[in-house]
C-alpha cells in the first residue's frame, strides 16, 4: 500500500537522519505533487462529471495549485478556505460555497468577494441569499442539499442515513416557493450521505436510489432539474486487503445516472479520492516496550498530528522507513499525549524496531494535519514538505509550543 518513489524514499531517508541529530526528532508531513499532478489529471480527462475539489481535505497552498492546473473547481465551507483559495489566484466564479452554518454575515461576505454559487442547507439560508443577492444586485446560483432517509444503512462520519446538520428532507423542501425568492436560480439538488465507500458497485446502486425521489422533487417544485450534486464520498484503502476504486467504472456509473436523471450537469466533490495518496506522516519511534504479553511502540506524534483513527476507529497504513529482515510482529501503535484515545492502530511492523526509527503513514494527504488537534499537551507542531521534479521542500518547518502560546 506504502508507494514511495525510489528518489523519494532516498530524500526521506536523508532528511530523517539529519533529524536524528536534533533533540527532539519531530514528525513531519511530505507530499508527492508529481503523483497528485498525475492522479488528478486523470481525473479530469472525461466529460460525464464537473469535479470540485473539497478544500476541507488539504487547504495547503501547493495542492490548490495543482489541483487548479488539473482543471479542478473549489468547494469552500468557510471564510478562511476562501481566503486561502482566492489567494492562488484561483477566480471566485469557481467556487462553490458548501457547508451547514452560512450566516447572513458570512453569505454577505462570500458575494463581497464574488462568489455566485450556493449549496442551500435551509429555508432560512434561501431566504438569506435571497436577500444579499438583491442587496448586490445579482443572480446567484442556487443548489438544495436534501437530505434523504433509507429504512436501514451503514453508518458513517457524513450521518449515512442518520439525522445530520446537512441540508432537509424532501418534505420540509417542499414548502418552498420558488417565485418567492426572485434573484436566485435554483439550478438543481444536491445530496451527499455516504463518505469512504469503496465498493463502486454500492455506490452506484445508492446513486441509482437517489434519482426517482430527486427528480420528484424538483418536480413538486416546479424546478427543472439542470444540476444534479453527488457530494463525494469516494473512498481510498486504508486496510491491506482493502482494493481502490476503478475510477472507470465510476464514470460508466456516473454516465447512466446522468442520463437516468436527464440532467445538463452532473457534479461532484472530490477530497479525500483527489489528494490522500499523495500524503504521508513520518513519525520516529521513542521506544518498544512489551506489557501485558502485547507489544506497543511509543511514538513523537500521534492524534495531534493525525486525529482520523480516533474518529472513526480506522487507522492510516503504517510501514517502517528502512528495510528490515526482522519478522514482522503485531505493535499497538501510541502517541505522546496523556490520553488513552492517542491511538495510532495495530500494526504488523518489524520486530527489531525501536528508538532512532522512523515509521511512514501513508494515505495522508487527506483529513491529516488539518483535522489534527495539535495544541492539545502543546507538542511540536509538524513540518510540512512537498516533493516536486523530483527534489523535496519545507514550506513550514516545525514550530514548538511557544509558536502560539501567549
Amino acid at each position: 500500500m506504502l508507494a514511495l518513489s525510489t528518489p523519494l524514499r532516498e530524500q526521506l531517508n536523508a532528511l530523517c537522519t539529519e533529524q536524528d541529530n536534533r533533540d527532539p526528532a519531530t514528525p513531519f508531513f511530505v507530499y508527492d505533487l508529481d503523483a497528485l499532478h498525475a492522479h488528478v489529471s486523470r481525473l479530469t480527462t472525461q466529460d460525464v462529471v464537473k469535479l470540485w475539489y473539497a478544500v476541507k481535505a488539504n487547504p495547503l497552498s501547493s495542492v490548490l495549485n495543482t489541483l487548479d492546473k488539473a482543471g479542478f473547481n473549489f468547494d469552500v465551507a468557510s471564510r478562511g478556505e476562501l481566503t486561502q483559495v482566492l489567494s492562488q489566484d484561483i477566480a471566485a466564479e469557481r467556487v462553490l460555497n458548501t457547508g451547514p452554518a452560512k450566516s447572513p454575515a458570512q453569505i454577505q461576505h462570500f458575494l463581497d468577494a464574488g462568489v455566485t454559487t450556493f449549496v442551500a442547507e435551509s429555508l432560512n439560508q434561501v431566504r438569506w441569499l435571497n436577500d444579499a443577492a438583491e442587496q448586490h444586485q445579482k443572480t446567484l446560483t442556487v443548489l438544495l442539499r436534501v437530505q434523504l432517509r433509507w429504512p436501514a444503512g451503514d453508518k458513517n462520519p457524513l450521518g449515512g442515513d442518520s439525522l445530520t446538520p446537512f441540508g432537509l428532507g424532501s418534505e420540509q423542501w417542499q414548502q418552498l416557493t420558488l417565485s418567492d425568492y426572485p434573484a436566485l436560480d435554483f439550478a438543481g439538488l444536491h445530496i451527499f450521505q455516504w463518505g469512504n465507500m469503496l465498493d463502486a458497485s454500492k455506490l452506484a446502486s445508492l446513486w441509482q436510489q437517489m434519482v426517482p425521489p430527486l427528480v420528484s422533487l424538483s418536480t413538486q417544485l416546479g424546478m427543472p432539474l439542470r444540476i444534479l450534486d453527488l457530494g463525494g464520498g469516494l473512498g481510498v484503502p486504508y486496510e491491506p486487503d482493502q482494493q481502490p476504486l476503478d475510477w472507470d467504472q465510476i464514470i460508466d456509473s456516473l454516465a447512466a445516472i446522468k442520463a437516468e436523471a436527464g440532467v445538463q450537469e452532473l457534479w461532484m466533490e472530490l477530497g479525500r479520492y483527489a489528494v490522500a495518496h499523495c500524503g504521508y506522516y513520518l513519525n520516529p519511534v521513542v521506544e518498544q516496550k512489551e506489557n501485558y504479553d502485547e507489544h506497543q511502540l511509543i511514538l513523537a506524534g500521534g492524534i495531534n498530528h493525525l486525529l482520523r483513527p480516533a474518529v472513526t476507529g480506522q487507522a492510516f497504513p503504517a510501514q517502517a522507513l528502512r528495510a528490515s529482515t526482522a519478522a514482522d510482529r503485531q505493535y499497538h501503535l501510541h502517541g505522546p499525549l496523556c490520553t488513552a484515545l492517542d491511538h495510532l492502530g495495530t500494526h504488523p511492523l518489524p520486530e527489531d524496531l525501536g528508538y532512532g526509527d522512523w515509521l511512514v503513514f501513508s494515505q495522508c494527504g487527506a483529513y491529516g494535519f488539518t483535522e489534527s488537534m495539535p495544541y492539545f499537551l502543546c507538542h511540536e507542531l509538524p513540518a510540512e514538505y512537498v516533493f516536486k521534479q523530483g527534489q523535496l521542500y519545507c514550506i513550514r518547518q516545525s514550530e514548538h509550543a511557544d509558536y502560539y502560546l501567549r
